[in-house]
């Protein structure tokens, strides 16, 4: 009797433990059908996501005499009598993403919009460590910027995908820190690739269009393909944008980060063409209308190609029609402009240009600009020569126009020999050599401002470029 129930205990024993045995093995399944491959992706990438913070002191209160800062007698007086009591609070705003791309060397990357009136830089890690950063370089036409943090260890960095083979529906997937909060993640399908948007201040081209939430927290986030790889860095530049997300392409990414690491700049290739819009009498006199789209002209018209040039000597003509550049169609300036700035200095361009009623293919090795053609770029795209204008203690602080081309922009709207050019953009202009490297630096603009004097009087010109 005794050994029935013992048997029976241990038939109920082993029964529980079968039964709990497939409990567990179906929590395990159900686990393994809830870790998606989103999930796997935002785990493998989260720590590399960074939050980028401005810092600055709040003075309400604190040191009255705050006004002598910078006087070191006052600064030594009322050093004692402060040292001691509170320091004034510091505001902290959250302005965006980041997203670690060099974890040895400490590069983030970034946009530019959120850290370009930044004060002091604070980066905040996913594991609640703190640095401060400095900036490498900032590229507001393409919206990027790098910063660096230094980290007595590796950091953690994200893997590069690439953006050229994005395929239309595939899922995104997007991490930020929107209206503060850390590390939110959203999920999409590319919508759309090569938008252009056009904001109050320029046109940005080549993006990638998501319908994954991106609010200005994101902005300066990844955007990422489910394998977790990173293929565009989420903006919010569109403030018009409802429901619709835009992103840089990391392809055309990498070349300008290659350059803000190396330069500190983005260095435009020159290839020393200049063009001008088709239109329908052009394309009809050279019999180049573009049959798949009815009577719409395709193409740029090549006005001049520059003695010496790399077009020039890779066999561009006056008179040809771009038709693509790279594997990017050209139907305006604004396109045209845009595919070169997917190229860096030294790369081998090629080009499809319409010639005499025959399509040519051409390979345009492009070069750094060279810095002994500033004088002349001056003149060929603003209509002006320059010299030092001199303070009255003998220090350069602009450049006067000593000749104006009576037929340019800049003489049609009144400007005149005398005048002084104080800026170009953002620019301070001190000398000719600083006029020279602001015109070399925004020769591939639609268009520039420039803040000029006469007399006593300061003017902002906004000027249409006539450049490459």
């Amino acid at each position: 009797m005794k050994s029935s129930k013992i048997s029976n205990v241990i038939r109920l024993l082993v029964a529980l433990i079968f039964v709990v045995g497939f409990e567990n093995r179906d929590v395990r399944a159900m686990d393994n059908l809830r870790e998606t491959p989103v999930v796997k992706a935002v785990r493998k990438v989260g720590p590399a996501v960074v939050n980028v913070r401005s810092e600055q002191i709040v003075r309400s209160g604190g040191n009255p005499f705050s006004n002598f800062r910078g006087n070191p007698f006052f600064e030594d007086f009322f050093k004692d009598f402060f040292e001691n009591r509170p320091q004034p609070p510091v505001d902290r705003t959250s302005l965006g993403s980041g997203v670690i791309i060099d974890g040895k060397r400490g590069y983030i990357l970034t946009n530019a919009h959120v850290i370009e009136k930044a004060g002091k830089i604070k980066i905040g890690l996913l594991d609640d460590r703190e640095f401060e950063a400095k900036i490498v370089g900032i590229d507001s036409d393409s919206d990027l910027a790098v910063l660096q943090i230094s980290s007595a260890t590796a950091l953690p960095s994200i893997e590069m995908g690439t953006s050229d083979d994005l395929m239309i529906g595939e899922t995104v997937i997007t991490i930020g820190n929107p209206f503060g909060f850390s590390h939110t993640v959203t999920t999409g399908v590319v919508s759309a690739v090569g938008r252009s948007i056009r904001t109050d201040e320029r046109v940005y081209h080549d993006f990638i269009q998501t319908d994954a939430s991106i609010n200005p927290g994101n902005s300066g986030g990844p955007l990422l393909n489910i394998n977790g790889e990173l293929i565009g860095i989420n903006t919010a530049i569109y403030a018009k944008a409802q429901g619709i997300g835009f992103a840089i392409p990391i392809d055309k990414a990498k070349r300008i980060v290659a350059d803000l690491i190396r330069y500190g700049e983005v260095v435009h290739p020159w290839v020393g063409i200049r063009v001008q819009p088709m239109d329908e009498k052009t394309a009809q006199y050279l019999k180049e209308t573009n049959s798949s789209e009815g009577q719409k002209t395709a193409g740029v018209l090549v006005r001049n190609v520059e003695p010496g040039s790399p077009a020039f000597t890779g066999g561009v003509q006056a008179g040809d029609i771009v038709l693509e550049i790279g594997n990017k169609s050209v139907r305006s300036i604004e396109e045209y402009r845009g595919a070169l700035q997917g190229f860096g200095a030294g790369d081998i361009i090629p080009m499809k240009l319409g010639r005499k009623g025959k399509t040519i293919n051409l390979s345009i090795h492009s070069v750094v600009f060279p810095e002994n053609r500033a004088p002349e770029l001056a003149w060929e795209i603003l209509g002006i020569r320059v010299s030092d204008a001199l303070s009255r203690n003998g220090k350069p602080f602009g450049v006067r126009i000593v000749e104006v081309a009576p037929s340019c922009y800049l003489a049609r709207i009144g400007a005149a020999k005398g005048d002084i050019i104080r800026q170009i953009d953002d620019i301070a202009i001190h000398g000719v050599e600083e006029f020279y490297r602001a015109i070399v630096k925004t020769r591939s603009k639609n268009a520039i401002m420039l803040l000029l004097q006469r007399g006593d009087q300061l003017y902002h010109l906004a000027i249409q470029m006539d450049g490459e």
